[in-house]
């Protein structure tokens, strides 16, 4: 066989070069992605010579000689770099592979019509020989593909670092490149959505490092477009909201299952590192055990600025209500509870004495026995408001602890109270109807 396939070598090598004119002008008329990427001639040698390394792998082949694959895997490497598809690459190797067996068939029945049954045993050595070039091909390309998406990647979680971390100046050109380069306008609607630690952006998002996606849905769904950013102490993500309405982020989040901040609304990239940090106060106002939940900063704007205060918080729950936490923890348990439900009920008696299971009455005397505890009424508004930012400011430090004890606590221990006598979720008496609130 090596010997017929010598004899017909020259008339083989005119056939090759007439097929690689006609391979290259069938692809670039059926392929827009190598008309895009390459002119005829360099598309025509590059397939010239790939049609003459099947030859020479044919003829290695029938010696038991290993297939050069060195070049196959340039290729490859050249066409990921290039962003070919991967597809349209192996297609035009096949393509070849079929068209250099037609080229020998027939030079073999010009050559020795009576040679042609010599000539099917070669074809097992091209099949294989054309599988070994198609696999080096596509190997070297994926590794490739692989180490550049890793670096756009690394580049993306860079360019967000600058904006959600206020790298140069809000308004100068590191802002508006990192934005550009992002694909985000420099003038918009955006926000920062912060999730608590052990939050995810999946399944809805998009949870690799720079990675984009759309909230609760697939890359090409309706909704914000966001930009997420993983780091130690939690994810981050970018909205880009377009026309869509800021409350929206809280729907669309919900099927995360995640404690989240949101930002208010800001115009500018230059702006987003402010945002990041109004975010993750937003996220401070959300109580640690109290399961998914979506902060809109500017819905909790008084518990946001006890939050962000904590030597003035510590103050304040000392001042308005020392007298209420120096009582022993069942009686500071109980009017701490009837505080924040009666804040809760928007200061109806009655609404907070159906939450709270109990006689109208009952809370009234608990409110007036708050009052006189602490000098504060609850008919002035004045006195309503400390009230309202002490009792935040008690929550909040009730949840800092609760979340530091469950982080120290041994694996598989009992859950137990951080802060005794903290007002929690308002219970039934065991073995009372639920009844139904208003």
């Amino acid at each position: 066989m090596e010997r017929i396939i010598e004899e017909i070598r020259e008339d083989l090598s005119r056939r090759i070069a007439v097929t690689a004119d006609r391979l290259a002008d069938r692809t670039l008329a059926e392929d827009p992605a190598y008309a895009a990427l390459l002119g005829r001639a360099e598309l025509r040698e590059r397939i010239h010579r790939n049609l003459r390394q099947s030859v020479d792998g044919l003829v290695r082949g029938i010696r038991g000689l290993p297939v050069e694959l060195a070049d196959a895997r340039a290729t490859g490497v050249l066409r990921a770099e290039q962003g070919l598809p991967l597809a349209s690459l192996l297609r035009t190797y096949r393509r070849g592979g079929r068209l250099v067996w037609q080229d020998l068939h027939e030079a073999v029945a010009v050559h020795d019509p009576a040679a042609l049954p010599r000539l099917l045993p070669a074809a097992a050595v091209l099949w294989d020989v054309l599988d070994q070039l198609t696999d080096a091909v596509a190997d070297a390309y994926r590794r490739t593909q692989a180490a550049r998406c890793d670096r756009d990647r690394e580049r993306r979680a860079a360019l967000l670092d600058a904006l959600l971390d206020g790298a140069g100046p809000s308004d100068g050109p590191a802002a508006s490149e990192a934005a550009a380069q992002l694909g985000l306008p420099e003038r918009g609607r955006f926000a920062v959505v912060v999730l608590a630690p052990g939050g995810t952006a999946g399944p809805g998002g998009t949870a690799d490092a720079g990675g984009a996606g759309r909230i609760g849905g697939e890359p090409g769904a309706d909704g914000p477009r966001v930009l997420w950013r993983i780091r130690a102490d939690g994810e981050t993500g970018l909205l880009e909201l377009g026309h869509h309405p800021l409350e929206s982020v809280r729907e669309l989040l919900g099927p995360l299952g995640a404690r989240a901040g949101v930002s208010p609304v800001v115009e500018a990239p230059g702006d987003l590192a402010r945002a990041r940090w109004l975010a993750a106060l937003a996220l401070r106002t959300v109580p640690a055990s109290g399961g998914p939940c979506t902060a809109l900063l500017d819905e909790r704007l008084p518990t946001a600025l006890v939050a962000s205060q904590a030597e003035l918080a510590g103050r304040l729950r000392q001042v308005v209500l020392g007298p209420v936490l120096a009582l022993p923890a069942e009686d500071r348990r109980v009017l701490l509870t009837t505080l924040g439900t009666w804040l809760t009920c928007r200061g109806s008696t009655t609404y907070a004495a159906q939450r709270l299971y109990c006689h109208r009455n009952t809370v009234s005397n608990r409110l007036r026995r708050l009052e006189q505890l602490t000098g504060r009424t609850l008919s002035d508004p004045a006195h309503v408001v400390e009230l309202a930012l002490a009792h935040a400011a008690v929550l909040q430090r009730a949840a800092g602890a609760s979340a530091a004890t469950a982080s120290s606590a041994a694996p598989g221990a009992p859950a137990t109270s951080a802060a005794p006598g903290v007002p929690g979720d308002a219970k039934p008496p065991a073995g009372r109807g639920a009844r139904r609130s208003g």
